[in-house]
């Protein structure tokens, strides 16, 4: 799976597609589509008969069916738990992933998910929902260290070659705007030492696994006392702690980050026990993120979310990596 650039369909193009998918389903769904995020993909909000649902359409070149297949069959599984996360819809064939030819020869992929209410926290709230945010990610691993999957279930890898080097899924770091070429050796250093680092950490079952890989607040909701999870769409084979590292994504060097942090492993400790060789890998999985979150931004220039970061993200990042290199402080905050 090689990494691309952000979707190069405009907007209109991509409602365009949206509307051909969700022809595909029964008349009660069909409704009013309005476009309400691009990120990794593009994702609608359909309101038709009184009821609101998520249709989410998949850039090229990312997923294969199979893999989108393999995040619904977990979403089922953990429904059958109790733990609240999107469930597809099916279409009038009793399909759940929509795959739809374009004009050049290539296909794009969509789902149909039914809404999921509730509140998403943001980080001007009070720490505690880093608690939560822990507490959850803690029943996602247990789940999935305990889950036999079916035959044929494939995801993302999600481990040092494919996040941080020059092949990895979302690019290269140092196509990241703003990024001070003189700064390049500092990150390749952090890199080497990252990986060197994983390396002797290894893939033990106890320590890597099928993760959500992008559990943030952003796809957190809470809604009446409980808390649901959203967005599986990066969920894959990658270790457990990186999920703690993604609780954070994009705002490591917050001055309150180091406090983020106390909270998820709290919140997760209420569940499952951290041992004492996941906490000495924390260091180096939350920069690993930083990096990996930096070629992102390099290949995603053009979305909301990288252009919100400003003109000094690219140095901050930077600035972890030192004190990664140099001190025995986590490689977060201001």
């Amino acid at each position: 799976m090689s990494a691309k650039q952000y979707d190069t369909l405009n907007d209109a193009e991509l409602t365009v597609l949206a509307q051909r998918a969700l022809a595909r389903y029964p008349a009660a769904l069909q409704g009013e589509l309005s476009l309400l995020c691009r990120s990794e993909n593009a994702t609608f909000l359909l309101r038709a008969a009184g009821k609101k649902y998520a249709l989410r359409l998949h850039r090229g070149g990312y997923h294969q069916k199979a893999d989108i297949l393999s995040e619904l069959h977990w979403l089922e599984a953990l429904r059958e738990t109790g733990i609240v996360v999107p469930e597809a819809v099916q279409d009038r064939e009793g399909e759940k992933v929509q795959t739809l030819p374009l004009a050049d020869g290539t296909t794009r992929h969509a789902v149909l998910f039914h809404w999921i209410d509730g509140e998403m926290p943001t980080t001007e709230v009070d720490p505690a929902a880093f608690q939560q945010l822990g507490h959850i990610t803690a029943r996602l691993h247990q789940h999935s260290k305990a889950w036999r999957k079916p035959a044929g279930f494939q995801r993302i890898i999600w481990d040092h070659h494919t996040m941080v080097s020059d092949q990895s899924h979302w690019g290269r770091w140092q196509d990241a705007p703003n990024l001070d070429p003189a700064d390049h050796a500092i990150v390749e250093e952090a890199i080497a030492r990252i990986g060197q680092e994983l390396a002797t950490f290894g893939k033990g079952e106890d320590r890597y696994g099928l993760i959500h890989a992008d559990l943030r607040l952003t796809n957190l909701l809470l809604h009446r006392g409980e808390t649901r999870v959203i967005d599986f769409d990066d969920c894959g084979f990658g270790w457990y702690l990186h999920d703690l590292a993604a609780a954070i994504s994009f705002v490591e060097h917050h001055p309150r980050a180091a406090e983020w942090v106390d909270h998820w492993i709290r919140g997760y400790e209420q569940v499952a026990h951290i041992s004492d060789e996941e906490m000495a890998q924390v260091p180096t999985l939350l920069i690993q993120r930083r990096i990996q979150l930096t070629a992102w931004v390099g290949s995603h220039a053009e979305t909301e979310m990288a252009r919100s970061l400003g003109p000094r993200w690219a140095d901050h990042s930077v600035r972890l990596c030192r004190r990664y290199l140099e001190t025995q402080q986590l490689p977060i905050g201001a």
